[in-house]
């Protein structure tokens, strides 16, 4: 395994074991609002920081953009990080949380890494090299018609208050898929869609920070990064990954 590889999955699962021993210890777990619907808890915090000094330490070149702490110099080649995504799921003792950390050189994402400390999986992907979960290569779903889809989305539009949000499109593509689900992690449903355990997925009004790594994961594992309108990119005010197969037939819903 590529050193980048070995420092990444080290740095990221010894951080998952701060973050658990947060998350096993929730009546203490500190949570404030950045506002209305933002939560943030001291295992954001602790996280980010034990990720910003070791990753520091391993590549001081490079940058660091943290959610929590924010830009440092060099965000030319600089490492994105989400330690909780999912913060609020995190701080009501649910599972569908992650730590997100990609590698970004000149505007390209070259490696990313997803970790779910409380399901133990952990997904990594480097560019040109495929996506991995817990060392094993995965690849997304086969699934043909959009009619038989199971499908994942989220509502960060709802917690910014915006009227162009995302219930009338949820309902549109409900009605036309098998199955619809709600996890909470924007970087997971991408890791979920990369090792096909659901056909599409899609958001809007996100960060960087939150898709980054996932999106690279997905693509990877051969899924279709797109906004959607289907232009090709990872865009965070509206993201749309699909298994490729399904594509064409979700847009016109979008």
């Amino acid at each position: 395994m590529p050193f980048l590889a070995v420092v990444l999955q080290e740095a990221v699962r010894n951080a998952g074991l701060i973050a658990l021993n947060h998350f096993k210890d929730l009546k203490h777990a500190g949570v404030t609002q950045k506002s209305p619907r933002d939560f943030v808890t001291k295992a954001d915090l602790a996280v980010e920081a034990f990720l910003k000094q070791t990753l520091g330490n391993h590549y001081p070149e490079y940058g660091f953009w943290g959610e929590e702490s924010g830009q440092t110099d060099n965000q030319s080649q600089r490492w994105i990080v989400d330690p909780i995504d999912g913060t609020h799921s995190f701080a009501r003792g649910q599972y569908f949380w992650s730590i997100s950390v990609a590698l970004e050189i000149d505007g390209e994402i070259v490696a990313g890494s997803v970790f779910a400390p409380a399901l133990d999986d952990y997904y990594f992907a480097e560019k040109g090299q495929g996506a991995w979960k817990n060392g094993e290569p995965i690849h997304v779903s086969n699934t043909q018609n959009l009619s038989e889809a199971m499908v994942a989305t989220g509502f960060a539009c709802l917690r910014s208050y915006l009227k162009n949000n995302n219930l009338a499109r949820f309902c549109r593509i409900a009605e036309v898929t098998t199955g619809q689900r709600r996890f909470g992690s924007a970087a997971l449903d991408l890791c979920l869609v990369a090792d096909g355990q659901v056909d599409a997925y899609w958001e809007q009004e996100l960060n960087l920070y939150d898709i980054a790594a996932g999106a690279l994961i997905a693509k990877e594992a051969g899924a279709s990064i797109t906004d959607f309108q289907g232009n090709p990119g990872i865009f965070p005010n509206n993201i749309l990954a699909t298994n490729i197969l399904i594509l064409d037939q979700i847009l016109p819903f979008m």
